[in-house]
C-alpha cells in the first residue's frame, strides 16, 4: 500500500542544516517525531513539523475517501528525503569597489508516512 505524502518546496535554508533535523525523524512514529519537532531548536523544525502534520492530515483524508482501514495512530516516518532546490544569487560589495557573490540557498523536502 502506498503511504501519504507531502511536500515542502524552496523552502528557504540549506539542504545540509535540514538534514540535521530529518535525521532525528527517519523512522519514528508520527506522534514521537512531532515531538521531537516541538523541541527542538533548529530554526527548520517547525515548517518541517507542518509538513508531517499535513502528511498526516493527507493520510486521514485518503482514509476517509478511500476507506483504506489506515489506522492514523499506527503510522511512522517510512521516507523523508531533503534535495537541494534553486539558488537565489545575491551581491555584496567589498572593499576597493569590489563586489562577492553570495549564494541564498533553499531546500525542496519530501515526506511519506507508511502504516506498520
Amino acid at each position: 500500500m502506498a503511504g501519504s505524502t507531502a511536500k515542502l518546496n524552496n523552502f528557504r535554508g540549506s539542504a545540509f542544516k535540514a538534514r540535521l533535523v530529518v535525521d532525528q525523524i527517519r523512522g519514528r512514529q508520527v506522534e514521537e517525531a512531532l515531538s521531537i519537532l516541538d523541541l527542538s531548536p533548529r530554526r527548520f523544525a517547525r515548517p518541517l513539523a507542518k509538513l508531517v502534520r499535513s502528511a498526516l492530515a493527507n493520510a486521514e483524508e485518503k482514509n476517509n475517501r478511500e476507506k483504506a482501514g489506515i489506522d492514523v495512530d499506527n503510522l511512522f516516518v517510512n521516507k523523508i528525503a531533503v534535495d537541494e532546490g534553486k539558488s537565489m544569487w545575491r551581491i555584496r560589495a567589498r572593499a576597493q569597489g569590489r563586489a562577492a557573490w553570495i549564494q541564498k540557498r533553499t531546500s525542496n523536502v519530501t515526506i511519506e508516512l507508511e502504516e506498520r
